[in-house]
């Protein structure tokens, strides 16, 4: 991505290409130091909705201390290809497991933000091999979505979504949102803490968006999301895990309402739940000190 130089190298770790289905993926890692790289758990970890590696620059750096750190751009995101396809959150969940199957091939802590969970929890229990413990920063559910829906304005939403979705307008809309001031105002409402919407982050949500397929990719990802098909719901899924799993949620969140947290937590009993006062969607780029903390703090009383 152009622009983005200086220490950024080492904030991110190292970079590489690799080509899965035929479509080039970026990813990138950082190896623990010394010992620490064999005997403490690997992380793989997982961006969020219209977010990229970069979004980790505040956390790879403190993590990889004790733990070999990966992360990878999902695709459709960052600076991996981004082709008009089927997107579905088993699709990325094939992206992670065949990344771990492999460069990593032993048991990791996957780490995902906001849709990047949804695809860290459906790993978890379609490749209980390849994870040892579970890590979310908001849990989106789709399937709440008609929930929330009255069932008399359904098809009226429906009708609207319909309009909005047809190709032209989506294209227009695409050229709109992908500005660096609208990409801006969008962070103001992620974030509650508005001196973390730095000129960097900016920069940082708005450089794929210039890549080539970035409009077409966008088309399929807005009719993705509104299938129900798009991701499991998490309430039938989250049950079904036997691993120590962290849920940390900003109280201040506006994407996923953080009333969910506590519902989520009800379900499993391996659950630790943790609720961030005055902190929105993203806390490890919001609050990356606080969050860092408590990720190496529940990894060294966990994966032991």
């Amino acid at each position: 991505m152009v622009g983005l130089t200086g220490n950024w190298q080492q904030r991110i770790g190292n970079q590489r290409d690799w080509v899965w289905r035929g479509w080039q993926i970026r990813y990138t890692y950082l190896r623990a130091a010394g010992r620490h790289e064999e005997l403490n758990t690997p992380l793989i970890l997982v961006h969020g909705f219209g977010a990229a590696i970069e979004h980790w620059r505040h956390n790879i750096p403190v993590l990889s201390e004790k733990h070999t750190v990966y992360a990878l751009d999902l695709l459709g995101f960052g600076a991996s290809r981004k082709p008009y396809t089927d997107y579905q959150v088993s699709l990325w969940v094939e992206q992670v497991d065949d990344f771990w199957r492999t460069f990593i091939r032993q048991p990791v802590v996957l780490v995902g933000n906001s849709i990047g969970s949804l695809v860290c929890l459906e790993a978890a229990v379609n490749h209980p091999e390849m994870v040892k413990g579970l890590v979310m920063l908001s849990l989106p559910d789709v399937s709440l979505r008609e929930e929330m829906i009255p069932k008399l304005l359904q098809p009226v939403v429906k009708t609207i979504e319909g309009l909005v979705a047809s190709p032209p307008v989506i294209k227009t809309l695409f050229q709109v949102l992908r500005r660096p001031e609208v990409i801006r105002r969008w962070a103001g409402v992620a974030y509650v803490n508005k001196e973390a919407i730095t000129e960097e982050l900016v920069e940082i949500l708005a450089a794929p968006a210039q890549d080539e397929g970035a409009g077409r990719t966008f088309c399929a990802l807005f009719k993705a999301v509104r299938q129900p098909e798009f991701a499991s719901p998490v309430k039938k899924v989250l049950p079904k895990l036997q691993i120590p799993m962290l849920l940390i949620w900003g109280k201040g969140d506006r994407m996923v309402p953080p009333s969910l947290g506590p519902i989520f937590a009800g379900l499993n009993p391996q659950i630790q739940l943790v609720e961030l006062e005055h902190v929105g969607h993203c806390p490890h780029d919001e609050c990356p000190a606080r969050f860092n903390q408590i990720l190496l703090h529940w990894l060294a009383a966990n994966m032991t």
